[in-house]
């Protein structure tokens, strides 16, 4: 595996991401902010944050198959949620979950950065996800 996921002594462990993703495989690949985008272009879970972040990681999952990769490659992500408060973080956690079920693997994810947005490309996309992965 080109990704190896730590919590170094003396930092505090999430149990949401892991703080540090050391990555020495040799393909880099960069995956766009995906959207709540289904395969058809129609939004997935208007109004439903947790629908969203599911469908968001699914996208990122497609796209990592796409480069001949898995979740388990995945050496950062970023991911921006209109208007972010705190009380966010269930839904936010329950998607994550859904989409790790879905993926039949464990949510815990590689070091991440979430950020609050005033607005993303379309009015219904609550979330967007933009991921950098490491392959052999």
């Amino acid at each position: 595996m080109a990704v190896t996921l730590v919590d170094p002594p003396g930092l505090p462990e999430t149990g949401i991401y892991r703080q540090v993703s050391v990555a020495t495989g040799s393909k880099l690949v960069h995956i766009a902010g995906q959207v709540a985008w289904g395969a058809d272009g129609a939004t997935v879970g208007v109004d439903d944050l947790a629908a969203q972040v599911e469908q968001c990681y699914l996208n990122v999952a497609t796209a990592l198959a796409g480069a001949g990769g898995t979740p388990d490659d995945l050496a950062r992500l970023t991911v921006y949620v209109v208007d972010w408060t705190p009380d966010k973080m269930p839904r936010l956690m329950e998607g994550i979950a859904r989409a790790a079920a879905r993926l039949g693997r464990s949510p815990l994810l590689p070091p991440a950065t979430l950020l609050g947005v005033a607005a993303l490309d379309v009015p219904e996309h609550l979330v967007e996800v933009e991921a950098t992965a490491m392959l052999d």
